[in-house]
């Protein structure tokens, strides 16, 4: 049986629920609760040294790290979730990493939390996220004017740079970000919302 280890708002988390989904792998969702600090013990810390999560048991292994665990599943499930030729795959890439390295950590919860808490109140979380996520997303769509654009981040079919935008839309939204500028990405998100498998792995459906 694959087991993720997940708690609903991680947006890690998220992504790896997507691209199960998608892929129609059965899986256990173990819940990890990151409020309550179950990510710090010790049960979570032995199978996951960062202390993280996802965690993913899958074909006798424990993967760590949501982008890496994608393309995992991606060469030995035969995804689809990278494209086959080199320059798409680069482009995907470089999609993905704009969300997941460089909006992501910035917005991460514990980062936002601690700048907010040392500020002496200068810096409320939400000012924090409406700061940082705007700027992200508006180089993200900037980068979707692109020739390879299609219906989704790149081409037509759905790739890991859509896996990596829905989580950060919803954590956008969440946050109250105006994102009406932000036509190409909206779009985008229409068609990736209308999808069951992205659906089923909303946080409000799986808390």
């Amino acid at each position: 049986m694959t087991v993720l280890y997940d708690y609903f708002r991680s947006s890690a988390a998220y992504r790896l629920r997507i691209a199960l989904n998608l892929l129609g792998e059965e899986y256990e969702s173990v819940p990890v609760n990151l409020l309550e600090g179950a990510h710090r013990g010790a049960e979570n810390l032995a199978r996951n040294p960062q202390g993280l999560v996802p965690t993913l048991e899958i074909d006798g292994r424990v993967l760590t790290q949501s982008l890496a665990i994608i393309e995992y599943l991606d060469e030995v499930r035969g995804a689809g979730f990278l494209p086959g030729e080199a320059l798409g795959r680069a482009r995907v890439r470089a999609l993905s990493y704009a969300i997941a390295m460089e909006i992501h950590p910035v917005c991460n919860l514990s980062v936002a939390r601690f700048a907010s808490e040392n500020s002496g109140g200068n810096i409320s979380m939400q000012g924090w996220m409406q700061t940082f996520i705007p700027k992200g997303l508006a180089a993200f769509e900037a980068m979707l004017d692109h020739a390879d654009t299609g219906d989704f981040c790149h081409g037509d079919s759905v790739s890991m740079a859509d896996i990596c935008l829905v989580p950060q839309v919803y954590n956008a939204r969440r946050w109250q970000v105006d994102m009406s500028e932000m036509p190409r990405i909206n779009a985008i998100m229409a068609r990736l919302e209308a999808i069951g498998a992205i659906a089923a792995a909303h946080p409000d459906r799986v808390a």
